[in-house]
């Protein structure tokens, strides 16, 4: 069982998150394995899906382009090459994908910039199978969109978290990134992306009680994972560690409990993971790994890459080990904020250039605001884990 929610870092109190708690996601942690360094290979939506759906950076199956298979040319997969619910499908599996709660005969959150056939998703959701029959099941979840991009949807999801939790996160327990200002509606807005983190913890809990209740838990891998991270100024869309670290917990059979994993990963691992745990074979040109494998060897580094995300062109990519980050600017002549009208509708964008163009930023909250970039960023991420520190031009 895959669970993956939108748009989420790793804000979780098991990943050292302070201001409110997480006991599900938590405890789900403490049955199995947490890994502290997991990465997704593109930091928006429909390209980092395409590649944990084929387990295949989607640099190399033509799919890096944010939703490129939505006009009139189409993008098609490599010859042979199949998506992991079609390699459980053949072994004899029932495969879903669902949001959450299940909503009867709606599939849940695909967003493939490839041509593929829906077939490959027997289902909804995992009830519709064979007596008996084993099952791979998606459970794909707003996540952190449920704050939405304003002050409404900052106040739906905050009094949903009240209803359900008995309280709304305060503003007061809000600590921003030293990159962003301490402006009202930023606050108010991490406030609320806090408040879904929570409600996500819930989702957690009733889909584990689901199994448990069905008497499956015990014989299922459960793998909670986030799409990439909080869609922000510096987060979705960028290669700095706010959009592209993500945790990653796996739960289940043959999975120690407790674990802790501090070697860097790539989220299209999860492709190869499940498949070799389900005894399916992994397909020779498949790039993910079996990082859960015996005689698996840990990476030195892992990689992403950053392209067109809707109107904005943009040509980024790097390289991260447990210690240094290497973006590279393809594009270095362009502002680090392009006009995106994703982006720039939402209130915290609108704010942030309000209070630049009143001059109430520092310098580190004008970092986002230059008209250039450097064509090459290096950061020590362990004494600089918000990456602000350029040392690309330091000869040392």
């Amino acid at each position: 069982v895959w669970i993956i929610p939108d748009d989420m870092s790793a804000n979780f109190s098991c990943y050292r998150e302070t201001a409110i708690k997480t006991p599900h996601v938590d405890q789900l942690a403490a049955g199995g394995v947490k890994f502290t360094n997991a990465y997704v290979t593109a930091p928006v939506c429909s390209t980092c899906r395409s590649a944990f759906i084929t387990g295949m950076y989607q640099t190399s199956i033509g799919a890096h382009h944010h939703r490129s298979g939505r006009g009139t040319e189409k993008i098609h997969l490599p010859e042979g090459m199949k998506l992991v619910p079609q390699l459980f499908q053949e072994a004899g599996y029932h495969t879903s994908i669902t949001g959450w709660p299940v909503r009867k005969g709606r599939l849940g959150k695909t967003d493939y910039n490839f041509e593929w056939d829906p077939s490959v998703y027997d289902g909804a959701d995992w009830s519709g199978r064979k007596e008996g029959q084993p099952f791979f099941a998606q459970i794909q979840t707003p996540g952190g969109k449920l704050r939405g991009k304003d002050a409404g949807g900052w106040e739906k999801i905050a009094g949903a978290a009240e209803k359900a939790l008995g309280s709304r996160t305060p503003l007061e327990a809000v600590t921003l990134p030293p990159y962003y200002p301490k402006h009202p509606d930023l606050v108010r807005d991490w406030a609320a992306y806090l408040d879904s983190v929570r409600m996500t913890d819930v989702m957690v809990g009733e889909v584990i009680a689901r199994l448990e209740a069905e008497g499956v838990r015990d014989n299922t891998l459960v793998l909670f994972m986030t799409d990439h991270g909080i869609s922000h100024a510096r987060g979705k869309q960028f290669m700095y560690d706010e959009g592209l670290h993500v945790p990653l917990v796996i739960s289940g059979p043959g999975i120690k409990a407790g674990a802790i994993r501090d070697d860097v990963v790539e989220h299209i691992d999860i492709a190869a993971l499940s498949l070799a745990a389900a005894g399916i074979a992994i397909p020779e040109a498949m790039q993910a790994r079996d990082i859960l494998a015996k005689d698996y060897s840990p990476r030195e580094a892992v990689f992403a890459a950053r392209d067109r995300c809707d109107e904005t062109v943009d040509h980024m990519r790097s390289v991260r080990t447990k210690d240094l980050k290497y973006i590279r600017n393809f594009l270095p002549n362009r502002p680090y904020l392009q006009p995106c009208a994703y982006k720039d509708a939402k209130s915290i964008l609108i704010a942030l250039r309000d209070w630049n163009d009143a001059g109430k930023l520092d310098a580190t909250q004008k970092l986002l605001f230059r008209e250039t970039r450097p064509p090459e960023e290096l950061y020590d991420v362990n004494a600089d884990p918000h990456e602000i520190n350029n040392l690309a031009s330091d000869p040392k």
